[in-house]
């Protein structure tokens, strides 16, 4: 697996940062501001803490990955919340959640995403999540059959199959460990096209830059070997992407894996499109929500 697509694999859901206004409806629903801070505990007991706002089936459910927490979906959460139950949470380890986790991986943050689901009890939830999210997002589905209509993957499942080796990822582990803030600078640098805006870069790197470190170090070495194939097959909901073009995503070769993938694909965009067109992201979203809510 090369280096860029470790880091795509990695990252956490950078979404709408405070520099960037709060995206419109896009035909989806009006703003809502009332955002409730909720909590529950996983089935290993750390307590996990979300946001919550708005009414309405589906509930839309986003899950960030390592190094972000619930609140860089904020502004998806007011987008949205006229029409829907939305949920954002911080994963164990990330944000307010507990970080007293003795065992880490894509399953136990799938099991933090269900134990929020089984809390608030809607009927049907789509799982929108960005890189790492992407593949807890599959692995939550698979958690909650019946309740899961799909996920949403954005800027993930480029592919699906992949693993990242033992060693590749005990190197990188203690590259954060060893120097979290050169490490994350690294990481920053492969993620933006090169014309990105220098302030959302910072603002990212600023909010990065709060996870703890032994968290991100957990988090980095609970992915060696794990491979999003076999989940991917195993799902019986379709699975859709809305990605940037800085890493290709190959269509057809997920289709290979997952017939009923689909994917949505932003020209001249990086690996946070919530962030760097929120209106645009929003749209697409509205779009995708709409179809797998049939």
């Amino acid at each position: 697996m090369t280096r860029l697509k470790f880091w795509m694999f990695l990252l956490a859901a950078v979404g709408a940062l405070s520099l960037v206004a709060a995206a419109q409806n896009q035909g989806e629903t009006k703003m809502v501001n009332n955002i409730e801070r909720k909590t529950c505990q996983a089935p290993d007991g750390v307590t996990i803490v979300y946001s919550a706002a708005g009414a309405g089936e589906p509930a839309l459910v986003f899950i960030h990955g390592g190094l972000a927490d619930r609140t860089f979906w904020d502004a998806q959460i007011k987008a949205f919340s006229g029409r829907h139950r939305v949920l954002a949470l911080d994963l164990a380890g990330h944000g307010e959640s507990g970080t007293n986790r003795q065992k880490w991986g894509i399953p136990e943050f799938a099991a933090d995403v269900r134990a929020v689901v089984e809390a608030e009890k809607p009927r049907r939830v789509i799982l929108i999540g960005n890189s790492l999210g992407g593949p807890v997002a599959i692995e939550a589905a698979l958690l909650l059959p019946g309740r899961a209509l799909g996920v949403v993957g954005v800027d993930t499942f480029q592919d699906l199959g992949s693993k990242i080796g033992a060693d590749e990822a005990r190197q990188r582990a203690e590259l954060f460990r060893g120097d979290f803030s050169g490490g994350l600078k690294q990481m920053l640098r492969a993620l933006f096209h090169p014309d990105a805006n220098p302030a959302i870069v910072a603002e990212a790197e600023r909010r990065m830059a709060r996870t703890s470190p032994e968290a991100a170090y957990a988090t980095l070495l609970s992915l060696a070997g794990y491979d999003t194939g076999p989940p991917a097959r195993r799902l019986s909901v379709p699975i859709w992407a809305i990605n940037g073009d800085l890493f290709p995503t190959d269509v057809e070769a997920v289709r290979r894996v997952k017939a009923d993938f689909d994917a949505v694909i932003l020209p001249h965009m990086g690996h946070y499109p919530m962030l760097e067109r929120p209106e645009e992201f929003n749209r697409h979203l509205a779009s995708i929500v709409t179809e797998l809510s049939r």
